[in-house]
């Protein structure tokens, strides 16, 4: 090309730069009350509890006046020698071994049905199914423990025989109630992902004598894995935050003690209190999260050729 032209080139480009300017400046304005918010409410408390953990307390004589200096690693030793903290983990994480699947099946199930054209009357079904999201954790926690009480249930004859709030099946009353309340909401996740999926793959397995049944198990659920993964990864990591419930539910049981969940493990720690020890734990319960959601996603992402 010849100097002349790249001469009369050069305006050109200049002009289709500029524009990019003036989109980065909108980006920055649309992007920053969230950058903002975000900050001080998510990364200002990570990094405030990360600073507490590495603190401890010292006192001059029983008595003296209480100083915080840096403890280093203490409290995370403490943290690692706390068995009724490592109890509470095991506790939800077979919690969640359970109850996730069965939650994202029924979600599965209920979005696969309402994307169904043989079901009629999907804005009342998909409104019913979702309604329990609607219901604040701490209400739905309430009403199901009045239903699982012996003495308050109006179904004495079920609870009479079975009692839900025992050591052995507080946990899964518990599951229940987190069930009845999120099977909605991520079936709503998945029902998107099945309304996004294009028509004219169903006609054309239908014209190759496709029923439904196998639409939805050969078309259907594998297009709507990575909703299903996102679901699952919410699921974990609401799992490992479960509060709400146990909290609610040591009203009614006995069995439900202060470190039934890590949570409330981190709570009543810091009600003692004992800041410098709940923020070490929450430290690990954040790195627990984290570790378990990204080993499940890389479990489940699918393999390429570059990575056989």
């Amino acid at each position: 090309m010849s100097r002349t032209k790249l001469l009369n080139a050069e305006p050109a480009v200049l002009e289709t730069r500029k524009p990019k300017n003036k989109f980065n400046k909108a980006i920055v304005l649309f992007v920053a009350p969230f950058g903002l918010l975000f900050v001080l409410f998510y990364l200002a408390p990570i990094t405030y509890a990360l600073y507490q953990s590495f603190l401890k307390v010292e006192r001059q004589g029983t008595f003296g006046k209480a100083k915080e200096v840096f403890g280093g690693f203490t409290q995370y030793i403490a943290v690692f020698q706390n068995g009724p903290f490592w109890e509470s983990i095991g506790r939800v994480f077979l919690f969640g071994v359970v109850q996730v699947p069965v939650m994202l099946g029924l979600a599965l199930l209920f979005a696969l049905l309402l994307d169904s054209p043989l079901v009629r009357g999907k804005k009342f079904f998909r409104l019913a199914f979702f309604v329990p999201y609607a219901v604040p954790g701490v209400i739905a926690a309430i009403m199901w423990g009045f239903l699982y009480s012996p003495n308050l249930s109006p179904f004495t004859q079920v609870t009479s025989n079975i009692n839900f709030l025992s050591a052995d099946l507080v946990l899964w009353a518990m599951a229940n109630v987190v069930t009845w309340v999120f099977v909605g909401y991520n079936m709503l996740i998945i029902y998107s992902a099945l309304l996004s999926i294009p028509t004219e793959i169903y006609e054309a397995a239908r014209l190759d004598g496709a029923g439904q049944l196998r639409i939805a198990l050969s078309i259907k659920i594998p297009l709507v894995i990575p909703a299903i993964v996102m679901t699952a990864i919410f699921s974990i990591i609401g799992t490992l935050q479960l509060l709400a419930e146990p909290q609610v539910f040591r009203t009614f049981s006995s069995a439900v003690n202060s470190t039934f969940t890590p949570n409330l493990a981190v709570l009543t720690t810091s009600s003692i209190p004992n800041i410098h020890l709940a923020a070490a734990m929450s430290v690990v319960l954040a790195l627990t999260t984290f570790v378990l959601s990204f080993a499940f996603l890389k479990f489940t992402a699918p393999k390429g050729k570059d990575n056989e």
